[in-house]
């Protein structure tokens, strides 16, 4: 794991879409910093969007003709599905054929909102992650980040009220950046895999492992990807240290019973 990378996705000093980009560039060997090519195409949408806004002075107002924009203007509707193709997880191509996979779309948006004059920032509402724009003291916007539609108050307070806990202190909670990082990786992490890309998704787990060291989930992930890429002794250690630290988890007895399969004396060492 490259320590410079690490270093920078920890920082505070850099915003989650920068620390996407590091990370795009890292697992597919792009050049996004240095060609700038993204972003052409956010600037384009930003642009758009102000012109659309710009003789509006209701806040409230502002935001949902900004709304509309995005999702309808700019085409940034799409209907929620069970996965997304990895080109959906790159900014450029994700922007460029409209397939923007949940996380990177909620963060996009909040880029271009922000960028549009307003507080926003990504809540989790009860099943699922949102965005807010904060219109003025008084009037909010939530909304879905893949169909753009609007929560109403008396959906929200549904909503709420389904979470454990004293009622009279239910609240939005808002998604901090190392979190949206995770989700991301973790997604991306599931799309390589999803279409056999082992040797990538390899690194996002590499990254996720720097960032959460000895995480036994992760390390199973590991195991399972060196598996693939017929790295059998590494996957092998991997596969035990889950075994043990989740004795309890139903994939560790399958695995417990695999582990007598693998042959060393056929492992290819990297």
């Amino acid at each position: 794991m490259n320590e410079l990378l690490l270093s920078e996705l920890e920082s505070d000093e850099k915003s989650i879409l920068q620390k996407i980009i590091l990370i795009e560039e890292f697992i597919f060997s792009s050049t996004l910093v240095v060609d700038g090519s993204w972003r052409l195409s956010i600037d384009d949408v930003i642009a758009q969007c102000l012109n659309v806004i710009d003789n509006i002075e209701d806040p409230l107002l502002k935001a949902e003709q900004m709304i509309n924009e995005l999702f309808i203007g700019q085409l940034l509707l799409d209907n929620p599905r069970d996965s997304w193709p990895i080109l959906a997880y790159q900014i450029k191509s994700a922007l460029d054929y409209r397939e923007i996979s949940p996380v990177l779309k909620s963060v996009l948006i909040r880029h271009i909102i922000e960028q549009c004059g307003f507080d926003t920032d990504i809540v989790f509402v009860p099943e699922k992650a949102m965005i807010r724009i904060v219109c003025d003291d008084l009037y909010a916007i939530i909304f879905d980040p893949v169909t753009g539609e609007s929560l109403n108050w008396k959906e929200l307070d549904l909503r709420l009220d389904e979470q454990e806990g004293d009622p009279s202190q239910q609240d939005l909670i808002i998604i901090d950046d190392k979190d949206i990082l995770f989700t991301y990786l973790t997604s991306l992490k599931g799309a390589l895999i999803n279409e056999k890309v082992f040797d990538k998704a390899l690194k996002c787990v590499d990254i996720l492992l720097s960032l959460r060291p000895n995480d036994p989930f992760e390390r199973r992930d590991r195991g399972f990807l060196l598996h693939q890429l017929d790295c059998f002794k590494v996957a092998y250690d991997d596969y035990r240290y889950f075994v043990q630290q989740c004795p309890k988890d139903p994939a560790a007895q399958l695995l417990k019973m695999q582990l007598d399969l693998i042959s060393f004396n056929e492992a290819i060492l990297h």
